[in-house]
């Protein structure tokens, strides 16, 4: 049957295109476009037909094509003003991909035909991906209810590209997930909540190209509900594969979502889908000189105008989407206070009150990257309790601790026992903070003991991009060296800060290969580096690192005195004190050595029951003699894997720069 435009018979009801047993129904929402039309193309990439949607409706342009099935590929043309100084984008030639699109068939590819002026424009349809009608889709599903015990950041192609199990085809895609052994190795260090860097259809920043660079991270996403093709090039259902079966090994799996802007920049970038479609509708604008300004409080050029209901409703079809169909248990927020920029962040937001309050969306593992570059974008501790938060101050804080730097005795602390400077109001738990002490942006683990400062020379921007400030250490030399004593210490040091974010309340969050003694270089900013600097080298990983990072994980979930999720307060309950914080000289610590600059030294006495974990922090370069409370210890965890504690009349002697836990009680005999 030939495609034909059945009159008047478009539906409003769902956006994008909707397969019904008459046909296709597609339905746009734009407030300013006097025209729109469906384009479709055969397995040639050829136009074969174009229809202007014929029913317009509270800004929705819709049409029924009868004819049509799963499988058509299409994308969208829009008419009316052009007027780029105030907001307007309008160009027929240029052909746009549906915001609702849930497959393209083929990667986003800059060309500079794609931003010509309407008067020089010529047809962007053989750069443009084609998005592809659906079936019917899965059968819907519900989050996997369980509450993180460890979250793990993923880059699909970072991970598997060279996973000596994951072969030919399959490397880089998420179906390279689906091999037994990278589960089993998940499985193995304790991973029940895995994080996924972007997976939504994405496009180099301007400047890649010409510099022979491709992003590598996805954080500049065009559409939100279609899976790139390059980690799922055999469609959706790859990722709907890939979370039944870590559902059944026990692993929920979020994806980490970039509703804050788009991959189509500022007024100079590419007409891609959005900006065509509705700029004004869809971005934050500020009118300055007469003229309207993309609002760029997200560093990359444009803000989605979050406080819009067209925008709302777009996040949280797609959101619902990846719930629903793709089987995902919740999502980690990018510069998550854009979504409640109205322009300055409330955290009463419309935008977050809907997903707070969606009978779906309400269910999910909810994360917010509390921040973004634009003013006032700082919101740590403020999202709610449905919502936890990545801790940056755990990070900085611990980083500086184990550095050297003075005065941290009192910050440590604070941080092990769960920020509650922070979370501890309205209800919320130590569960609310997410703590990392390395993410996709920064340092790896080994990087921040091996580099003074960052070389992002690869970039190809002078070494001017990335964070100044790591708060890092190189122990000796800068970068790689054949000396081993250096090399001892920096996997010494690693081991010392994994064991303090395994031991401390919070869900602890590890970045992709720190748990092998990973790096990148000394690159803390490798978002363009697909290729061996950010894939990850399985063959040459550090197996006793893992086995490490294994053990104290399996520790920490043994002991309900280190997880019990609730904030610590020193006070006596039926005669037990919840933390007591100890000096090396065996006594509680005082006022004097809260505030003496020099403190090296911490002891952590935590009880809950009947069990009791004595966790003592050592960043000094040289050995020290501990005294415990009465009663008989045990070595639960020692973090340096090259000395032991001695226990020997009522003292502990501590390894230099370590982290040691000692059990007694009960658990002890469990050891």
């Amino acid at each position: 049957m030939k495609p034909m435009l059945v009159p008047n018979g478009g539906s409003i009801t769902h956006l994008g295109a909707t397969l019904t047993e008459a046909g296709v129904n597609f339905a746009v929402y734009s407030e300013s476009a006097t025209n729109i039309w469906v384009s479709i193309y055969d397995e040639q990439d050829q136009e074969t037909d174009r229809f202007e949607l014929d029913v317009h409706q509270e800004h929705i342009r819709a049409g029924l094509i009868a004819g049509l099935g799963a499988g058509t590929r299409y994308g969208l043309r829009a008419d009316g003003p052009y007027e780029p100084d105030q907001g307007y984008f309008f160009d027929p030639m240029k052909l746009l991909v549906d915001p609702y699109a849930k497959r393209l068939d083929r990667v986003f590819v800059r060309s500079p035909r794609l931003r010509l002026d309407r008067a020089e424009a010529v047809d962007t349809a053989p750069l443009i991906p084609k998005a592809i009608v659906g079936d019917m889709g899965n059968e819907n599903i519900m989050p996997r209810k369980k509450a993180p015990g460890l979250f793990y950041e993923m880059n699909v192609r970072g991970y598997t590209m060279r996973h000596p199990s994951v072969q030919g085809p399959l490397r880089g895609t998420i179906a390279g997930l689906t091999t037994q052994r990278v589960i089993d190795h998940l499985k193995y260090i304790g991973v029940d909540t895995l994080q996924l860097m972007p997976t939504a259809a994405w496009i180099d920043e301007g400047h890649l190209p010409v510099l022979g660079l491709t992003n590598a991270w996805g954080y500049n996403p065009v559409v939100y509900s279609a899976i790139d093709p390059r980690l799922a090039p055999r469609g959706p259902q790859e990722l709907r594969n890939m979370t039944d079966l870590y559902r059944k090994n026990g692993i929920s799996v979020i994806l980490d979502v970039v509703y804050n802007h788009t991959g189509e920049s500022d007024a100079n970038g590419p007409l891609l889908s959005l900006m065509g479609l509705d700029a004004r509708t869809y971005y934050r604008f500020v009118e300055a000189d007469g003229k309207q300004h993309l609002v760029n409080d997200t560093g990359t050029g444009n803000t989605l105008r979050c406080d819009h209901p067209a925008v709302q409703r777009l996040v949280i079809d797609s959101l619902r989407y990846w719930v629903e169909e793709m089987g995902v248990s919740g999502f980690r927020f990018d510069l998550a206070t854009v979504l409640g920029r109205d322009p300055g962040f409330n955290p009463n937001a419309e935008m977050l009150r809907k997903i707070k309050a969606d009978p779906v969306l309400s269910k999910c593992i909810l994360v917010a990257e509390p921040w973004d570059p634009g003013p006032g974008g700082y919101a740590l501790g403020q999202f709610g309790k449905e919502f936890k938060e990545h801790n940056d101050t755990f990070r900085d804080e611990i980083r500086e601790f184990w550095r050297g730097e003075n005065g941290k005795i009192g910050a440590l602390a604070g941080k092990v026992a769960g920020s509650a400077e922070i979370f501890d109001f309205a209800g919320r738990k130590p569960s609310h903070g997410v703590n990392m002490l390395a993410v996709h942006d920064g340092f790896t683990l080994r990087d921040l003991v091996s580099y003074q400062d960052k070389h992002n020379e690869a970039n190809g921007e002078d070494n001017r991009d990335g964070h100044n400030h790591n708060a890092s250490w190189n122990c000796g030399a800068e970068g790689e060296t054949d000396d081993p004593a250096i090399n001892a210490a920096r996997k010494r040091d690693v081991r010392a800060l994994l064991a303090t974010l395994l031991l401390s309340r919070g869900v602890p969050l590890l970045q992709q290969g720190d748990e092998m003694f990973r790096t990148q270089r000394g690159n803390n900013n490798a978002y363009a580096q697909d290729n061996e600097i950010t894939w990850l080298d399985w063959e040459n990983g550090d197996g006793e690192l893992v086995d490490f990072v294994a053990s104290v994980h399996k520790f920490r979930k043994a002991h309900v005195a280190l997880t019990h999720d609730h904030f610590l307060t020193g006070q006596d309950k039926n005669g037990v004190r919840d933390v007591v914080w100890l000096h090396p000289d065996g006594r509680e610590m005082n006022e004097g050595d809260w505030d003496y600059s020099g403190a090296s030294v911490l002891g952590m006495h935590l009880t809950h029951k009947d069990d009791e974990v004595l966790v003592w922090f050592n960043r000094r370069t040289e050995p020290v003699v501990a005294r415990l409370p009465e009663g008989e210890w045990q070595v639960g965890i020692l973090s340096d894997n090259s000395a032991s504690v001695v226990l020997s009349e009522g003292t502990a002697t501590l390894t230099s720069r370590s982290v040691v836990a000692l059990v007694r009680g009960a658990k002890a005999a469990e050891q």
